[in-house]
C-alpha cells in the first residue's frame, strides 16, 4: 500500500470525523486541498482543519468581497468569523473557530 493511499484513508477519516454532515459538493474541494502538496507536511486532522475553514471562507462568506473592498486580511477574517462558525455548526463539525486564538490558515 503506498503512502498516499494511507494519508488519503486518514484525511478522508479525520473528514468524517471533523465535519459529519458535510455536503459531497464541499467535501470534495476540502479533501482535495487538504491533500495538496503543501499540506503533506502536516498531520491529516490539521490539514483538514485548515482545508476546511478556508473553504467556508472563500465559498460560504463575504471574505473574498471584503478583501475586493479593501479590508486588510485579518479585519475581513474578523467579519465572517461568525458566518464560517454557522456554516461548520450546520456541518456538525467538532470544532468551531475561537475568535481569541489566531486564525489558522
Amino acid at each position: 500500500m503506498s503512502t498516499g493511499t494511507n494519508r488519503q484513508r486518514a484525511i478522508n477519516k479525520a473528514l468524517t470525523l471533523l465535519l459529519p454532515a458535510v455536503p459531497y459538493s464541499d467535501s470534495e474541494p476540502i479533501r482535495a486541498a487538504a491533500g495538496a502538496p503543501h499540506m503533506r507536511s502536516l498531520p491529516p486532522p490539521i490539514a483538514v482543519w485548515l482545508a476546511a475553514v478556508a473553504h467556508v471562507r472563500h465559498q460560504h462568506t463575504d471574505y473574498d468581497a471584503l478583501r475586493d473592498e479593501g479590508y486588510d486580511k485579518e479585519s475581513a477574517r474578523f467579519f465572517v468569523l461568525d458566518a464560517i462558525n454557522r456554516k461548520l455548526t450546520e456541518w456538525r463539525a467538532t470544532r468551531l473557530l475561537d475568535p481569541d486564538e489566531e486564525d489558522p490558515s
